[in-house]
């Protein structure tokens, strides 16, 4: 297995003032581009390249000896993570693609150097050139592990996953200073592009770790997750968790009042190998959760809305979230898991000022063009347009379930009998409820393939993972398909 890894240093100065810079660093609890990748990678496993390399920039200066130091800029190399063969950062990414080989960035960069001009601009644009082009190819990781600025922060942007470290690491176009004189706003580095406002408020980083350590740690557990590239199918380890194990649980886990909230973290854990479940932006559009598990050995992606936050309504945030990861899964072969319980689309003027009509219809198109398994189960509320946009059967889907206090219809009883009968019957709410408030008459037309008991979640799942292992389907022709952005 190939990987290809960034590690950006600060321009060359002097040995004394590179080892107070580096005594700078370390006072934030940063580790040196060396230190990263001994870290990430397999003890002694780790073979540099490139050492004597300077930099080729005359001008102002940048000749002197005081500004030049072997390896300029980037360490690069080779090494090998949990016994797999890793490549480090030195014009690999071509060859990344070629071979099949997923693309890792630990990006600490002010951005571009300024004394090199349009070079600079240059090498910038041929890496994010190459971000474009291995996207769907292989899987392409940003680590963001100190300040990354204008043009540093956009090869970031264009790679699948991106992760910071808290306190230290920071991703803006212009810093404070710049939006100072521009716009007259007063905010610090951490407010203008920390950890917490990427991965609450804007969405840019799915996660967010403590200290450079604890993230690249995780790195290397995340990494187990991913396939090599879009011609591997989905990872499969050795599973000592039985495959038919019941979760009796879930049979408890869905309250008898329908308004009120559950957790839909303590499902995926229940049914997750082992409990484990990598989840993806867990702290931006918490209505609904996307991450990584495992089924019977083999990796998952698993989206499910989360009624514990605005009820479970989708909205413009969570329909973008949910479908750049299904996107990715299917990109990449990773099966599709879905736990729906949907009451609509949240309403209100800000949603629609907001276009939450095109952005929902993200959510839709990623699901109906995955062509990777689906396996969808209906806890609870599956009502209106919500119900079509979560991997339903009408979007190709493989395997749907219905557990028996899923409710299936156009929208929950009080609404309905308002427009339905405006008031004019009083048992008519009861009548709604006993027709629509249950799976049946989506079962009954197919639209569900069976009403299964909670318990048995788990070992329908991998069972039918199993027979859809050798599924294949294909899509007309096109260069591409025009998904409303």
């Amino acid at each position: 297995m190939f990987l290809a890894l960034t590690l950006l240093l600060p321009i060359p100065v002097s040995n004394r003032k590179k080892n107070k810079r580096i005594l700078s660093e370390k006072s934030y609890g940063k580790l040196t581009a060396r230190e990263r990748i001994l870290l990430l990678l397999d003890p002694d496993s780790f073979d540099e390249y490139d050492m004597f390399v300077e930099h080729r920039c005359s001008d102002f200066g940048m000749d002197s000896n005081k500004n030049k130091y072997p390896g300029d800029s980037v360490v690069t190399g080779r090494g090998r993570i949990n016994g797999r063969l890793a490549y480090v950062f030195s014009q690999v990414m071509d060859q990344a693609a070629m071979v099949g080989a997923p693309v890792i960035g630990l990006n600490d960069s002010g951005g571009a150097r300024i004394q090199e001009g349009v070079e600079s601009l240059a090498g910038y644009a041929d890496i994010f050139l190459r971000n474009v082009l291995c996207s769907g190819v292989v899987p392409q990781i940003s680590l963001i592990m100190g300040p990354c600025a204008g043009g540093a922060v956009y090869s970031p942007a264009l790679t699948d996953f991106t992760f910071m470290v808290k306190d230290t690491s920071y991703l803006f176009i212009t810093g404070p200073d710049v939006v100072k004189s521009v716009t007259n706003e007063d905010v610090t580095q951490e407010q203008l592009g920390g950890a917490k406002t990427h991965t609450a408020v804007s969405g840019v980083a799915h996660r967010a770790f403590e200290n450079d350590i604890d993230a690249l740690l995780n790195l290397r557990e995340f990494f187990n997750y991913l396939p090599l590239s879009n011609r591997d199918p989905a990872p499969v380890c050795e599973c000592h968790d039985p495959s038919d194990r019941l979760v009796p649980e879930l049979d408890t886990v869905v309250p008898v009042e329908s308004t009120k909230a559950y957790d839909m973290l303590d499902i995926i854990h229940s049914i997750a190998d082992e409990r484990e479940f990598f989840e993806i932006m867990p702290s931006y559009a918490r209505n609904i959760v996307v991450g990584f598990a495992r089924m019977n050995g083999r990796t998952v992606g698993i989206v499910g809305n989360q009624p514990k936050v605005a009820s479970g309504c989708l909205d413009i945030n969570s329909s973008v979230k949910g479908a750049r990861f299904v996107r990715f899964c299917d990109a990449f072969n990773i099966p599709l898991i879905t736990f729906v319980d949907v009451p609509g689309f949240l309403p209100g003027t800000a949603q629609e000022y907001g276009g939450i009509i095109r952005h929902g219809a993200k959510l839709l198109f990623a699901f109906a063009e995955a062509t990777v398994p689906k396996i969808t189960i209906i806890t609870r509320k599956a009502y209106g347009g919500a119900y079509d946009v979560m991997s339903s059967k009408h979007l190709r889907g493989d395997a749907n379930y219905a557990w028996p206090t899923a409710e299936v219809a156009v929208m929950g009883a009080k609404g309905a009998v308002q427009i339905i009968f405006r008031g004019k019957e009083a048992n008519a709410e009861a009548e709604y409820v006993d027709k629509f408030a249950n799976p049946f008459p989506a079962a009954m037309r197919g639209f569900v393939d069976d009403i299964i008991q909670p318990s048995t979640t788990r070992m329908r799942i991998c069972h039918d993972l199993d027979v859809l292992a050798s599924k294949t389907q294909s899509s007309p022709w096109k260069k591409h398909a025009n998904i409303p952005l």
